[in-house]
């Protein structure tokens, strides 16, 4: 016979348990409600509330936790690197197509391979402007989560999307998909525009520079080493969808969708409809083109799919595309402003550019208050003045670009306007430079000039010291603090805690980062020296073939033009860069300091398809760009800025813009990024 005290013991342990599974269910109940339903029952508070009891209850009884308890999204330490993870069935890009003719043709494609004479039935969805992962559930609990990557190999985030409440870590049992053994979800983790608004506050308070874009800003939170960081991102998801299903089956895309929601995995069927035919097709496209200012989250067209999961298996696949979805992209996003007064900023060469200042503006859900306008050529050519009304654009590119001067609305007293001939920020004389399309400001002590300085010095490209944002950097130049590179690695905690928005633990944050950049390879310690002319390319070039900075330093220019790629103007640069003894002080004190620099970087592999071809890229990719061309030059090939006969391929990402009407017209080959990365050889 059992003790009364046993007795006692195990109804506590019984409530107690039965407590923790009724929050957990609970919270679960409420989470479908927000992030799947958009429908939540209860307060912030309430919420809040609850979880903190669960929390009390898990604490004082470690045993009981389990590891799909809510409480358990966030990993407890920081990832030294990303392990891979294979995609057991590749995940493939979707082909885009951005005229109605093109649709047609998709469609007429469709019926012949299916011979059927009618019209086929297609599920429309919203294209999201996000990125793209693949959850994997066994036995109704999350076990793993991987990026997009090549399509066969991505990276394995599993840490940082069970931080992200919109997706479940264990699935709800209701529905077709209910007893699923195994399910591997595909969708996109993308940001709403008012959370992507906000965190760029947060940002712009800490110093720390913005996110471009809300599909950056995701892609940058899913990517975090340290999963709390992503924690404290206001990420979500929605689920387009799946790869592999063991123990279950669905027969449409549409009862797919609502199968995945009743599982508790958010799907977009609100704007997702069923179209019989092209024109059914065309007036759902119209609509979400109509609606795309007014979501809460951006997208940047509409997928069309063949509804019926059977046919859609006997369509079947392309290299690097099914055949039975295609992308429909929208045009541009272009808005009517005024320029309230054009200003000129001063760059680290010391170049004048011109940006408009607008009345804010929002274009594709993104508030524009400011357009380059590149130089006065450019100008002159718009015609553009203060006080027009113009039309900008946002065409895959973070800036954005004056497209048209509406001259019809322009005011009686306006003036064509010109850069001035003194620096407007330290007086000096500007001039422009034979051959060169821009004014610069010749004076090396110019505060705006050791401003851009010091922020290209320490930008990822260069030396890559995180958390030394632009607002720091203009309080260090500001307060004297700073005169060049070399005074960062000789700051200390105390100073830098002095500083606004500062305290002594990002202080010490700081002086860490700074620390761990004296190890840099030689190619990026070249780039962050900021020689007039020498990019990233041009450096990896001249560290080739001479191994050092300090062996360049010693050339002549007729020994640096001996490197195919460096022609007469960028070998006096290099000269008339080392030949100022401030220059050779700054190098010394900074290796004074500490700073390394090693070659880690090896030849140019001879098996890359991209060997000695001209990449040009268009609209976002999902790796940054300066990621992008370095990519290309280790497989042995140059990067242009703009489309010609000489160019090879054309990598084309989301929203591109005219570059690829131009490639059309010349016949340059036109990729995608998954084919750009199979080029360049990497897994």
């Amino acid at each position: 016979m059992m003790s009364k005290g046993k007795e006692s013991e195990l109804a506590s342990t019984e409530e107690i348990l039965a407590e923790m599974e009724r929050l957990k269910k609970l919270i679960r109940y409420h989470d479908h409600l927000y992030y799947v339903l958009d429908n939540p029952e209860i307060s912030d508070r309430e919420y809040d509330r609850l979880f903190k009891r669960l929390e009390q209850l898990e604490n004082e009884y470690p045993q009981f936790v389990t590891a799909d308890s809510p409480t358990q999204r966030v990993g407890g330490t920081a990832l030294e690197k990303f392990e891979q993870i294979a995609h057991a069935t590749p995940m493939l890009s979707l082909s885009n197509i951005f005229e109605f003719q093109e649709l047609t043709d998709f469609d007429s494609r469709i019926r012949k391979l299916l011979g059927i004479p009618g019209p086929v039935p297609y599920v429309v969805e919203p294209k999201l402007d996000g990125v793209a992962v693949e959850l994997i559930y066994q036995e109704n609990l999350l076990i793993s989560a991987g990026t997009r990557g090549d399509g066969t190999v991505g990276e394995d985030v599993t840490a940082n999307i069970r931080t992200i409440r919109a997706i479940p870590l264990s699935l709800r049992s209701h529905g077709p998909f209910a007893r699923t053994s195994l399910l591997e979800i595909r969708g996109e983790i993308f940001m709403l525009r008012s959370d992507f608004d906000s965190l760029n506050r947060d940002r712009d308070d800490a110093g720390l520079p913005s996110f471009a874009n809300p599909r950056n800003a995701a892609a940058g939170s899913i990517r975090q080493l340290d999963p709390t960081v992503t924690a404290q991102r206001r990420l979500r998801f929605l689920a387009h969808g799946v790869g592999r299903i063991e123990g279950a089956s669905a027969k449409t895309q549409l009862e797919l969708l609502h199968g995945l929601n009743e599982l508790g995995i958010p799907a977009n069927l609100e704007h997702t409809k069923l179209c019989h035919g092209v024109n059914d097709i065309m007036i759902h496209y119209n609509t979400l083109n109509q609606l795309r200012d007014q979501l809460p989250f951006e997208i940047d067209g509409s997928v069309i799919k063949v509804n019926s999961l059977d046919w859609q298996t006997e369509l079947g696949t392309k290299s690097r595309s099914p055949r039975w979805a295609v992308a429909y992209k929208f045009e541009p996003m272009q808005a009517q402003t005024r320029i309230l007064r054009i200003e000129v900023g001063v760059g680290r060469t010391g170049t004048l550019t011109p940006v408009a200042i607008m009345e804010p503006v929002q274009v594709g859900g993104v508030k524009v208050s400011r357009a380059t306008l590149h130089n006065q050529d450019e100008i002159d050519r718009k015609d553009i003045r203060e006080g027009d009304v113009v039309v900008i654009q946002r065409a895959g590119d973070v800036i954005p670009e004056v497209v048209r001067v509406r001259s019809e609305f322009r005011v009686s007293n306006s003036h064509p306007f010109k850069i001035p001939d003194h620096c407007p920020v330290c007086g000096s004389e500007a001039v422009r430079l034979q051959g060169q399309a821009a004014k610069r400001c010749l004076n090396s002590s110019c505060p705006a000039r050791l401003k851009e300085t010091i922020k290209h010095f320490v930008s990822r490209d260069a030396m890559d010291i995180e958390g030394l944002g632009d607002k720091l950097v203009e309080q260090l130049v500001d307060k004297g603090l700073v005169h060049d590179p070399a005074d960062i690695y000789y700051l200390d905690i105390d100073i830098l805690a002095s500083l606004d928005r500062m305290a002594r633990k990002s202080a010490t944050n700081l002086i860490n980062a700074i620390d761990r950049s004296k190890k840099v390879s030689s190619d990026r310690f070249l780039f962050s020296l900021g020689i007039p002319l020498v990019g990233a390319t041009v450096a990896r070039l001249l560290i080739q073939s001479f191994g050092s900075a300090n062996t360049i330093s010693k050339k002549k220019a007729d020994e640096l033009t001996l490197v195919p790629g460096i022609g007469p103007e960028v070998a006096q640069s290099v000269v008339q860069f080392f030949a100022e003894p401030t220059n050779v002080k700054m190098i010394e004190r900074l290796f004074y300091a500490g700073v390394s620099p090693t070659t880690d970087f090896g030849p140019a592999s001879t098996a890359s398809l991209l060997k000695g071809t001209t990449v040009v890229f268009t609209g976002s990719i999902s790796i940054p760009r300066s990621d992008a061309k370095r990519m290309v030059e280790a497989a042995g090939g140059s990067v242009g800025s703009s489309v010609s006969r000489k160019t090879d391929f054309l990598v084309v990402g989301e929203d591109p813009g005219s570059k690829l009407q131009k490639a059309r017209e010349l016949g340059v080959k036109v990729i995608s990024e998954e084919e750009f990365k199979t080029l360049a050889s990497v897994s």
